[in-house]
């Protein structure tokens, strides 16, 4: 579209056209410069490296916390989207005694015949334990409050999302032989398929990687050849990079220019959730490269009041029977989402894993689901009911 100056305008949505590689090489050509960081300590790989100890609360005052927050989310909007904190997690954050807590998880997982679902990799080919943080919590409570007094974290997440976040956290262990992940972005955009990414206008595009913090603590040393996380940094700032990840060319282009950082134990990287990344391929033999996998959520993407939709949608579903009946789909389905959940999460993955997808099976779609197939009003109830019960912790 062009405006009345001649200028070329964007529309309100992101098209596969939109997405061209030249463009994305344009941006992740962009060199991280040291000196434009003066909190970090050195630039590997395009990525930024800062000294954990040397940025703690004890070493700084409030001016000087305030200085190196702007510099990190400097880093993360406009910057390379990744920085490194070496040494970030140490035995006072009991990282040894929590490495044994989630193997012995893993071990009893094994047991029971559990195999985990992935959003990104092949069912049950590495180990996962989803909800780590509340069952840490409520196995070893001393040991939580150690590793989550973590000041890094803190002093990131309040960086990038503000006071008032949420961290959830999922132990990942890619073992010997595991393979490398497809390139992607994460949540929210990053868990949908390109079609219903398309759905979403371009401002959405720009404020999901505003809504969440990725980051990844290492719970064992992380050679090469473990296999450490790909990523491709200033990819965060390319816009139709939620459409992009998905086509053969950018898989290819970052397949070709991904770069990898060796990792020690107790390392911790965050990250923007737009840039491209994926997992690597375990190539050791006896490696089992173990992460917590940590999500950091903003307050903002919640209602300002609570609704009870499975009471709400059950009570209105005769109602959404009948006039289906009548013909007025349309009419139904917009009365639908002023009233049903449409959104996957957040879920219990240990109950609604990602099995045959990148989610499991929202309130929304399974009301759909009813009416095109007729359901019952009990048959519904008893559906919801099981749905919003995979859901709960």
């Amino acid at each position: 579209m062009t405006s009345r100056t001649g200028q070329t305008r964007r529309t309100g949505r992101i098209i596969e056209s939109d997405c061209r590689v030249e463009d994305l090489r344009a941006l992740v050509s962009q060199e991280t410069v040291l000196a434009e960081y003066p909190y970090a300590v050195a630039v590997m790989q395009n990525v930024l490296i800062y000294d954990a100890a040397g940025l703690s609360a004890e070493t700084m005052d409030a001016s000087a916390r305030a200085e190196v927050q702007d510099e990190l989310a400097g880093a993360l909007l406009d910057g390379p989207g990744i920085v490194v904190f070496k040494g970030a997690f140490t035995s006072d954050h009991a990282v040894a005694e929590t490495t044994v807590v989630y193997r012995d998880i893993i071990a009893l997982q094994h047991e029971s015949g559990i195999a985990g679902g992935d959003h990104f990799a092949k069912p049950g080919a590495n180990d996962r334990i989803w909800s780590a943080l509340q069952k840490l919590a409520l196995a070893e409570p001393e040991l939580f409050v150690r590793y989550y007094s973590n000041d890094t974290l803190a002093l990131v997440s309040e960086a990038w999302l503000g006071p008032m976040y949420q961290v959830t956290s999922a132990i990942n262990v890619v073992n010997p032989g595991g393979a490398a992940q497809n390139p992607h972005r994460d949540y929210h955009l990053g868990f949908m398929s390109a079609d219903s990414a398309a759905k979403f206008r371009t401002h959405i595009h720009r404020l999901s990687p505003a809504l969440t913090l990725q980051g990844a603590v290492a719970h064992c040393d992380m050679p090469i050849e473990s296999g450490p996380t790909m990523y491709l940094p200033h990819s965060q700032k390319f816009e139709p990079g939620y459409i992009a990840f998905n086509l053969p060319e950018f898989r290819q282009y970052f397949a070709e220019n991904y770069v990898q950082l060796p990792l020690e134990e107790g390392d911790a990287v965050f990250f923007n959730p737009a840039l491209f990344h994926a997992a690597g391929s375990n190539v050791s033999s006896d490696i089992h490269r173990m992460a917590n996998l940590l999500q950091i959520s903003s307050p903002f993407g919640r209602a300002l009041e609570s609704i009870d939709r499975e009471t709400v949608v059950s009570a209105l579903y005769p109602t959404f029977l009948e006039w289906t009946e009548r013909g007025k789909g349309k009419e139904v389905d917009n009365a639908v989402a002023a009233s049903a959940e449409g959104y996957a999460f957040p879920s219990n993955l240990d109950l609604d894993q990602p099995v045959r997808g990148l989610a499991g099976e929202t309130h929304a779609e399974l009301v759909r689901h009813a009416l095109v197939t007729r359901m019952s009003s009990r048959e519904f109830d008893a559906a919801a009911q099981a749905l919003f019960g995979r859901h709960r912790a």
